[in-house]
């Protein structure tokens, strides 16, 4: 039986404390379950000894909306540009929480061996309570869709454990399918283009060159954001929220477009996911992690547990279109020409989520072209989605099996 907290997120990881490199043995309590696929039917990996402790990755820190504005959405209200310019206002600032990636690898047991990456959050005295809130809603949200009877979805990374140190620190062991991230991806494509203009050098050398070039990052670039909506309908069909969607959070084994046949996308940073089975729905907001959704679903006129539940999953929908529109510009431009902040106001700002308004002031730049282009497949079908992903109204907005299930997806023009 999965451990689930009364207010739906787990107050705080409650495991003995262990030294940090050589560890005495730690566990989570009794977060250690029976699964239903071969990691998860042994129990988690708690024991601190059983695992080696490589070189640091690096660090990242989590970005929060201090402040949201909005005005309600539906089939009834008619929106002034007085309104629209009011849409999506906020007050992003870096949170407090830094995190830590390090290498790692299992080095006991029945899955010694296996490549790791630890996630490392500060105890209270670095991070707070908020570090111990987000490490706890990320295990049991991993915990959860790891017990489903459907199996594991090979499209979210696999929590395989983890020990808390005697500082406090939570250290969550992840197999490690991936070094790379979509984010990765867009600037190693991008500067690989800004590279040789920079040098002289054509782009391409023939035609055929440059349309081989061009389709291989097109697929690429389509079953990467499949792969991305695979995991989110996955989790949204298990009733978690990710809301924490982005080109970081997306794990990829492969940046290689010859290589997109072996491509295997998988979400990660579940921190901020959120339970919208109607049993929390319907009791009080039991976590600071998701007041602002909340906050954000009142603005839009979202009160009773089903349409919290509607909202949440549309709030998922509308980062994965700005995911998406990420997806269709970064890649295909060079580098430092667009990324996701000016991407972001381009859309929500300047055009107030007009995608056929973007579309003809992106036409008008030829250093965009093959963004529009990509998009203007399947006679204009990249477009058609975005603006589904982003319509204002977030009850007309697909849900993700819907999206996998657009034309522009299924990339038959391809």
């Amino acid at each position: 039986m999965l451990l689930t907290p009364p207010d739906c997120f787990s107050t705080r990881l409650r495991v003995h404390r262990s030294t940090l490199l050589f560890p005495t043995a730690s566990s989570f309590d009794s977060l250690s379950r029976t699964r239903t696929s071969r990691f998860c039917k042994a129990s988690l990996i708690t024991n601190s000894d059983s695992f080696e402790v490589g070189r640091l990755i690096g660090s990242y820190g989590f970005m929060n909306v201090t402040s949201y504005s909005g005005f309600p959405s539906g089939a009834d209200v008619e929106y002034s540009s007085g309104d629209m310019g009011q849409l999506r206002v906020q007050d992003v600032g870096e949170g407090s929480v830094k995190i830590r990636l390090y290498e790692g690898r299992v080095s006991q047991g029945p899955f010694r061996g296996t490549p790791v990456v630890f996630k490392v959050y500060p105890g209270q005295r670095a991070g707070g309570n908020e570090a111990d809130m987000m490490a706890a809603n990320e295990l049991n949200a991993h915990l959860f869709l790891q017990s489903s009877s459907k199996g594991l979805c090979q499209n979210l990374l696999i929590l395989l454990g983890g020990f808390e140190t005697k500082t406090g620190e939570q250290w969550l062991a992840f197999r490690n399918d991936g070094k790379y991230s979509a984010a990765d991806y867009t600037k190693y494509t991008s500067e690989k283009v800004s590279k040789k203009r920079g040098l002289g050098e054509p782009i391409y050398w023939n035609r055929f060159e440059e349309e081989e070039i061009i389709k291989r990052r097109r697929n690429f670039v389509i079953k990467l954001f499949q792969g991305a909506m695979t995991g989110l309908a996955y989790m949204h069909e298990h009733e978690r929220l990710h809301q924490s969607l982005g080109p970081s959070s997306i794990v990829l084994n492969t940046i290689t477009e010859r290589e997109a046949v072996y491509l295997i996308p998988r979400l990660r940073d579940l921190a901020f996911s959120v339970d919208i089975r109607y049993s929390c729905l319907e009791e009080a907001p039991g976590s600071s992690l998701s007041e602002g959704l909340w906050r954000r679903a009142s603005a839009a006129g979202a009160f009773s547990p089903m349409e919290k539940r509607a909202f949440g999953i549309a709030d998922d929908i509308y980062e994965a279109g700005l995911l998406f529109a990420y997806l269709a510009f970064v890649p295909f431009c060079e580098a430092g020409l667009i990324d996701s902040l000016s991407l972001q106001r381009l859309l929500e700002s300047t055009f107030q989520l007009d995608i056929e308004a973007t579309r003809e002031y992106c036409l008008a730049d030829d250093r965009l072209s093959n963004a529009v282009k990509f998009l203007d497949l399947g006679d204009g079908a990249g477009w058609e989605l975005l603006q589904a992903m982003l319509n204002p109204d977030f009850r007309r907005r697909p849900i993700a099996e819907a999206v996998l299930n657009h034309p522009f997806m299924t990339a038959d023009f391809l």
